[in-house]
């Protein structure tokens, strides 16, 4: 509903702003940490996978701070990250643990590329793999744009297989199914901020 999708862009341009209002004195030491951690960019930039409200595919860039050295994926192929994964740095632990690895996204919410909260998109070739194991997985995004976090993100780890990645799916489909009344979705819409601020502290 027109309600919905209204408030939602009103919640992603408060939060994101106030995002990145309190982590930007954070953002010098992370630039600064990640530099004399590992050679290489500050910044890693990725094509990611959406769905606009037509169901059609559209590729966009993503923006994170780097967590791996600059070799990982040194042979062109997509590979998901595993628990102790070597390509991670010390630096780069502690981003992804405290997700503050994904900051540089507040930004591209502000833009309009991103919604704080929805689906995570994937990789173009992760993407197509997974869409022909999983039926449903290109539907996960129809109503909403690509989020930071999500109700799968604050349940979940990262993926590591196609089972946690069909895991994630009913999730994702759980939090799109509360998009359909404001109530719904407020509620919905809190749990998962509440949830996201208890997994940077916890991490």
């Amino acid at each position: 509903p027109r309600s919905v999708r209204i408030t939602k862009r009103v919640v992603d341009l408060i939060g994101g702003a106030l995002g990145v209002i309190v982590s930007a004195p954070l953002i010098p030491f992370i630039a600064i940490a990640i530099r004399l951690d590992s050679p290489g960019p500050i910044f890693y930039r990725q094509s990611r996978v959406a769905t606009d409200a037509a169901g059609d595919e559209y590729h966009f860039l993503m923006c994170k701070f780097r967590t791996m050295r600059v070799d990982a994926e040194a042979d062109g192929q997509a590979v998901w990250a595993t628990e102790e994964d070597p390509r991670i740095t010390r630096v780069g632990a502690f981003l992804r643990k405290t997700r503050l690895d994904e900051v540089p996204q507040l930004f591209q919410v502000l833009f309009g590329q991103m919604s704080l909260i929805g689906p995570r998109p994937e990789r173009p070739s992760i993407s197509d793999m997974l869409a022909a194991q999983l039926p449903g997985y290109d539907d996960r995004m129809v109503t909403c744009k690509p989020g930071i976090t999500g109700w799968a993100q604050v349940h979940t780890g990262y993926d590591t297989s196609v089972e946690s990645v069909r895991e994630k799916l009913l999730y994702d489909f759980a939090y799109t199914a509360h998009l359909y009344k404001l109530r719904d979705y407020l509620w919905m819409e809190t749990r998962v901020v509440v949830l996201t601020v208890a997994v940077m502290i916890y991490g």
